[in-house]
């Protein structure tokens, strides 16, 4: 045991003031405790010290179990069961005494109490129920004392079901005369929206209230909530900017108590804190970035001390000003920080000059090139982190002109790196830059063999799963599909036939599966020979049987003819008797499969390219076989929450310190009182526990990337996001100047590089200016891609458009534009229009020729066209006198939609040429988007085309019969849309880009987007009372939450539904006395049904839907309205 342990064990029983006489800082000599720790510290070995404590667990046992025990005498047993459960041994018999002390001992005793509930139990911990009336008691305390250890509980340990019970009491706090009252509340809030942040969305203008409160550290623990509610919607927050540069600017000129400081540098995790605000409010916000950019030039100039913090100040401060509308002033400043970090002999500083380059790179590569031979250096370093770093970075930089070095110096790294994490990191780098900017099939081959061999098994099953898919799917020429599997098998038979002991068994499962689809093609290589390597892998003993059915499914291919029919039968004897259920079948299979040719020919059939394939998630084929077990009496099936429903009858715990009854009326839906929804038990029916709700009851195909999942990707998803907002690289220096260039900012001048580094800057830091045109690893890539894959489904018939997602705003605000300059050879034509090309690709790059299949749902970006000479297309609240008015528009509505209720028709965006509005319709069954593209100029507008980005919540389909290629001039196009919502969520973005092509002009394009909220896709469920209680018993995801009263002085309950159902089109099933009851649905989609109450002058909601997601989005919007209201 260290003496730094010891030391702090030593000093514990002071600090709970357990000594005999008060403010001693020694052990008592008569305490049990000090007894305790120095007789384990005399110990010598881990066997005496079990002995001891097994003894001192017994002794602690009989004592606590004896009623004449004292409470001062259950303080110091509590004390050492929490230093033996520190040690590592169970005393969960004193988890209850603990609780009781939390609720029966004085101020001292509960501090005890607290301390070992909040170390014994946990979120989920079932004892955790008994708590909540204590912490209840302890919030309504006088007691200073008291109230700080009930809110550190509630902010460590409440899980999200228990949150509604105690959040008035701690949104009260908020107003408290005690600034360590206040603070504790805001970070009780602070959990509370970590774990739930739809229960804390109507106390957001209180959170305001704590920023500008008067203690520095009430002000400091909100900036925790702002963060992250600024990473979600920092559109919403950009009234704060102000604010926030006010108090940086108070933080930074030393106005803060000296408290705050830290070795004389002022409060500088709360300038982090507020930088890391700064830089998400200002970024693509030319107006919200010019209010900070004098803080952050007064931020650059203070923190020039030499001490690490000030050093993470300006590196965070780095991050803002390269995130923020860029400076030139501020952006020289910058790069003299990053230079002085490279360049410092220390290693921290070196590290984080690397990671800030690592950050800013795609969008400066001159900085890179400044510091190329700091960055050669750097890959022999002795530090590790150093050196992965540096690879981290020249990954940044891969290019198709670069990446063989790269990618070696990366296999360099792997082939002597010990860390799992460094290795699972780097072949999943090098798959991505292998697979994007191979130079010709044999080094890909060749590459991805040295990723199989080093990565092991402990790589990402994602890796050879992609690689066996790009082999299968093919790419655009079929002699290039040929040449890459012909190599691939030359290559894996030369494998098996050196010493196929060594490689890992993932490696083994690839080869098996290339050998058995592709060997065919080489004509000189016999099945038997291939199936004869293929057997020698079944006898290696570490072999496991999970490559040996890979190896069995591989022969299933290749036996064929009387050569393979003696090798199969021994295979197939050894294995019909294994005792693992896989490798009996694969053997049973196998042998039929061998003696009967026809059958195999109709099984194995080869194809050269993999079919799209239909995926039934609902395994609707098994109905007939459920319907006949059913029929012969077998039990119907029940969910694990439903069977964990019924065991668990007995034991609800409500919350609700008065339950009311059900009313006769409401129980003749057939709600037994367990299933109420008037009693808010934490414990109804168990679908409020996470794990229970996130089990899903059909076929799970999450994770497989565009066959068989929804979500593709989803690690890499935001690499992508990350990269594709990148800026275009900085002009490269000439070769003849990259040798003797230094930078100007440096303190230090670069060293002399020798010939050999001079040769390996000059391979690494080829192409990265905008002259050679290449782009950086994850940017959109100008240049064709190595490998591109065949689309995999065909395009409808209306074009790419249907394949779209939509999500918007209501149409009438919150309009963003943006044009972006284009090569022109990137240019897409309306013939091209059918192939919609999918952002993610293997390990999230950018594939730009990918076609995605119809089930995938996650975000496809659409390519924008645009010309070197374009027109900035600007929002249509920037009118020009002299241009043209817009014709009346509502002329131009489609017939039969003529007479229905509409918005009104918002413009989008508009240039002297063109313009673009939209309304909406809703009806009972549909949602209709209408978009008008009118022509303000007198010529003729050509190569017209609309395009809209996909997102994975909405479904759009085309409704137009055809879409125009020319608009003449003042003309309109009408563009009718249909959106359905397919998975709840509480806002969702439209995003579009409109294209076109002026006479003797250069292509141009505009971006426009809009957001579209839930409630545009909600509709009211007519139901009876009685269909109403079947339903509610039926469905499994619910939420709970109490909201605001509508004060009205006949019937508070009525106000406060009509108010939701004016903003929300909801259907009031029944209102008796205190409770209602509400059915609404989703819009061609699933019900949510809502029993509400009044309760202590709030509204207690319990939502439930057959949809996980439903109930928390609808909640969201409902205490929306009622703020409004």
């Amino acid at each position: 045991m260290s003496d730094v342990v010891e030391k702090t064990l030593t000093a514990l029983p002071s600090l709970l003031s357990l000594d005999s006489q008060s403010g001693s800082g020694k052990l008592s000599s008569t305490s049990k405790l000090g007894s305790l720790i120095r007789g384990i510290t005399e110990l010598t070995s881990k066997h005496e010290e079990e002995k001891l404590i097994k003894r001192e667990l017994v002794a602690i046992k009989e004592q606590v179990s004896s009623p004449n025990t004292t409470m001062r005498q259950m303080k110091e047993i509590m004390v050492r069961a929490i230093y033996c459960e520190m040690l590592g041994y169970e005393a969960s018999f004193t988890y209850i005494h603990a609780i009781k002390l939390a609720q029966q001992g004085s101020v001292l005793e509960k501090r005890v109490g607290y301390l070992g509930v909040s170390l014994f139990l946990n979120e989920s911990h079932e004892l955790l129920l008994l708590l909540v009336n204590t912490v209840l008691r302890d919030l309504q305390s006088t007691n200073l004392i008291e109230v700080c250890m009930a809110l550190t509980v509630v902010s460590q340990m409440f899980p999200k079901d228990m949150i509604p019970a105690i959040l008035p009491l701690v949104e009260d706090k908020l107003a408290h005369p005690k600034e360590i009252i206040r603070r504790k509340a805001v970070l009780a809030l602070y959990k509370f929206y970590l774990i739930a942040p739809n229960q804390v969305q109507h106390i957001h203008s209180k959170f305001r209230k704590a920023l500008c409160d008067k203690d520095p550290g009430v002000m400091t623990a909100s900036l925790h909530i702002y963060l992250l509610m600024i990473k979600e919607s920092p559109d919403v927050y950009k009234d704060l900017t102000g604010s926030f540069v006010t108090i940086l600017k108070q933080v930074i000129g030393g106005k803060l108590p000296m408290d705050f400081n830290y070795h004389s540098v002022p409060a500088p995790w709360l300038q982090i804190q507020l930088l890391k605000i700064l830089a998400l409010l200002g970024k693509d916000d030319q107006s919200t970035s010019e209010i900070m950019y004098d803080v952050l030039d007064e931020c650059l100039r203070r923190a020039e001390m030499n001490h690490n913090i000030t050093y993470a100040i300006l590196y965070e401060c780095v991050r803002a000003i390269y995130t923020i509308h860029p400076k030139s002033e501020l952006l020289e400043k910058a790069v003299k920080c990053i230079g002085n970090f490279v360049l410092s002999p220390k290693i921290n500083l070196k590290y984080l000059g690397l990671k800030a380059l690592t950050f800013v790179v795609q969008q400066d590569a001159n900085l890179a090139l400044q510091h190329q031979v700091t960055i050669i250096e750097c890959l022999d370093h002795s530090d590790l982190m150093i050196k992965r770093e540096t690879l981290e970075l020249l990954f940044r930089i891969t290019n198709g002109q670069n990446v063989t070095v790269i990618v070696e110096k990366m296999l360099e790294f792997l082939r002597f790196s010990n860390d799992d994490y460094s290795t699972i990191d780097l072949v999943g780098k090098v798959a991505e830059v292998a697979e994007k900017y191979a130079p010709d099939n044999g080094w890909f081959i060749q590459t991805m063999n040295a990723v199989f061999s080093l990565g092991g098994d402990t790589m990402q099953a994602d890796i050879p799963n992609s690689f066996l898919r790009l082999l299968s799917e093919g790419f655009d020429s079929e002699e290039e599909d040929r040449h890459l599997r012909l190599f691939a098998v030359d290559s894996y038979v030369r494998l098996l036939q050196e010493d196929p002991a060594k490689l890992p068994q993932r490696f083994l499962q690839v080869i098996s599966w290339v050998l058995g689809e592709y060997s065919h093609l080489r004509d000189d290589l016999e099945a038997t020979t291939v199936t004869r390597l293929l057997a020698r892998l079944l006898d290696l003993n570490h072999t496991s049987n999970e490559t040996r059915s890979w190896v069995l499914t591989a022969m299933m291919k290749l036996c064929e003819g009387p050569a393979c029919a003696a090798l199969v039968q021994q295979v197939c004897d050894r294995y019909t008797g294994s005792l693992d259920t896989v490798l009996r079948q694969k053997a049973q299979e196998l042998q039929h499969l061998s003696q009967d040719a026809e059958l195999r020919s109709r099984v194995m059939t080869r194809r050269c390219t993999l079919e799209p394939l239909e995926v039934d998630s609902s395994l609707s084929f098994l109905d007939g076989f459920v319907s006949e077990a059913l029929a012969a009496g077998a039990a119907p099936y029940k969910p694990p929450h439903q069977r964990q429903e019924e065991l668990s009858q007995e034991k609800a715990l409500s919350l609700e310190p008065y339950g009311l009854s059900l009313p006769v009326s409401l129980s003749s839906c057939c709600i037994s009182d367990r299933q109420s929804p008037t009693l808010l038990s934490v414990s109804s029916g168990n679908s409020t526990d996470p794990s229970q709700r996130a089990a899903p009851t059909t076929l799970k195909l999450d994770g497989v990337k565009r066959v068989w999942g929804k979500q593709g990707y989803l690690a890499q998803k935001e690499v992508v996001e990350e990269a594709a907002q990148v800026e275009g690289p900085s002009p490269l220096l000439s070769s003849s100047q990259q040798g003797s260039a230094d930078s100007p900012q440096t303190q230090t001048p670069t060293p002399e590089p020798d010939l050999q580094r001079q040769q390996l800057a000059s391979a690494l830091f080829v192409g990265l200016g905008a002259q050679n045109a290449v782009c950086l690893m994850g940017k959109t890539d100008a240049v064709p891609q190595r490998f591109r894959r065949k689309p995999r489904g065909h395009g409808s018939s209306s074009g790419s458009v249907e394949r779209s997602s939509l999500s918007s705003h209501s149409l009438l605000g919150n309009n963003l534009l943006d044009s972006t300059n284009i090569p022109s050879d990137e240019v897409v034509s309306p013939k091209n229009t059918e192939r919609t090309p999918d952002l993610t690709a293997t390990n999230g790059t950018c594939d730009p020729e990918e076609t995605p299949s119809p089930d995938e749902t996650a975000a496809h970006v659409l390519p924008l066209t645009s010309g070197i000479g374009m027109e900035t297309m600007e929002p249509a609240t920037h009118t020009d006198p002299d241009r043209p008015r817009n014709p009346c528009l509502s002329s131009h509505l489609p017939a039969e939609l003529s007479g229905m209720a509409r918005s009104d028709i918002a413009p989008l965006c508009s240039n002297r040429s063109l313009a673009l509005s939209a309304c909406t319709v809703s009806t009972e069954d549909t949602f209709l988007l209408i978009l008008f593209v009118s022509n303000s100029s007198d010529s003729d507008v050509q190569h017209l085309l609309l395009q809209l980005t996909c997102t994975g919540e909405l479904e759009v389909s085309c409704l137009s019969d055809g879409a125009p290629e020319e608009l003449a001039g003042h003309g309109v196009a009408v563009y009718k849309y249909s959106l359905v919502m397919k998975t709840p969520s509480p806002q969702v973005e439209l995003a579009g880009v409109v294209s076109y092509e002026m006479p003797l002009g250069e292509p141009q394009a505009a971006q426009f987007s809009h957001r579209l909220y839930l409630t545009d896709f909600i509709r009211p469920l007519p139901v009876s009372t009685e269909e109403y209680g079947r339903m509610w018993l039926s469905y499994t995801h619910d939420t709970k939450q109490n909201l605001k009263l509508v004060q009205d002085d006949q019937d508070p309950l009525t106000a406060t539904l009509n108010a939701l159902k004016e903003k929300l089109q909801l259907h009031v099933v029944d209102i008796i006395g205190l409770e209602g009851i509400v059915a609404c649905r989703l819009l061609q989609g699933q019900p949510c049904l809502m029993h509400c109450r009044v309760h202590d002058n709030s509204l207690a909601v319990w939502l439930r839907s057959p949809v996980l997601e439903l109930p928390d989005c609808l909640l969201y919007h409902y205490q929306k309205a009622l703020q409004e209201h």
